[in-house]
C-alpha cells in the first residue's frame, strides 16, 4: 500500500473471510516478524495483519519519523482492511494489538478514526511524560531498522506532546493495557495511567518485562485472546 509515496510491508497469517481481522505494531527497533508466535496463534480463526513501521524491516527508511505519519501509514492499513472486510461479508472494524511504540501510533489512530477500531489491546504502554534523555547506543553491525527512526521517536518520547493525554481521553475503543510487571522499565504509575484514561480500560499484570509477548507468549496470547471475544 502507498501512503504519501511510503509503501508499507505486512505479513499476514489466517485467510481473508476469518470472522475479524486483527492489526499487530511492533515496538521501536523491532519488525513484524517479532509478532510470528503470537499471530500464528491468533489466526486460528482470525486474520492476522503484523505491519512494518516506516523505518522498520522491508518498508521504506524515508529518514523522516513523525508519530503522526507512522499514525496515518497505520490508518491506511485498517481502512484497507475494512475494505476487505466489507466485500467478504465481514466486520468492519478491525482489533489491535501493540506494542510499546506501536501502542502510541494505535492511539493516534483509535483516537483519530474511531469507527476503525473494535477493540485495543496496549502492551506496556505508559502515557508520555517529560522525561530526562539518555541517548540510545547504536547496536554494531548491521541493523533491521533505521538507527535515525530510534533517535527521532526517543525524542519524541523524551519531550512529548502536551496533547497526549487528550488523546488518550479519545480512545472510545474498549482497551486492555497489559502491564509487564515490575521489572519493566515503563514506570507503572503511567502505564496504570493509561487504563484509566482511555474511555474504557482494564489493567492486566504479566510478570515478563516489556517484552511481555516474547518473554510469555502463551499468557500474552491467552490474555489478548480472552480479551477480544469477550462479550461487548
Amino acid at each position: 500500500m502507498t501512503v504519501a509515496g511510503v509503501t508499507l510491508h505486512e505479513r499476514r497469517w489466517g485467510a481473508r473471510g476469518a470472522r475479524r481481522a486483527v492489526v499487530l505494531v511492533h515496538a521501536t527497533g523491532e519488525t513484524s516478524a517479532d509478532w510470528a508466535e503470537v499471530a500464528e496463534a491468533l489466526a486460528a480463526d482470525r486474520l492476522v495483519v503484523a505491519v512494518d513501521l516506516r523505518g522498520h524491516g522491508a518498508s521504506p527508511w524515508p529518514g523522516a519519523y513523525a508519530l503522526p505519519d507512522l499514525a496515518q501509514d497505520l490508518t491506511v492499513t485498517v481502512e484497507r482492511l475494512h475494505d476487505e472486510s466489507r466485500s467478504d461479508g465481514g466486520h468492519r472494524a478491525v482489533d489491535v494489538v501493540a506494542h510499546s511504540l506501536g501502542g502510541l501510533v494505535a492511539c493516534l489512530v483509535a483516537s483519530g478514526r474511531p469507527d476503525l477500531v473494535r477493540r485495543l489491546v496496549l502492551e506496556d504502554v505508559p502515557v508520555p511524560h517529560p522525561r530526562e534523555p539518555r541517548p540510545p547506543v547504536r547496536p554494531s553491525g548491521e541493523l533491521a531498522f533505521d538507527w535515525e527512526a530510534v533517535l527521532q521517536v526517543r525524542a519524541q518520547i523524551d519531550a512529548p506532546d502536551r496533547r497526549w493525554p487528550e488523546v488518550v481521553a479519545a480512545v472510545t475503543a474498549p482497551a486492555l493495557v497489559v502491564w509487564g510487571g515490575p521489572s519493566s522499565p515503563m514506570p507503572p504509575a503511567h502505564v496504570a495511567e493509561m487504563a484509566t484514561t482511555v474511555a474504557d480500560g482494564r489493567l492486566v499484570r504479566i510478570d515478563a518485562g516489556h517484552l511481555v509477548h516474547a518473554t510469555e507468549p502463551e499468557a500474552f496470547t491467552r490474555t489478548v485472546r480472552d480479551f477480544l471475544d469477550s462479550p461487548a
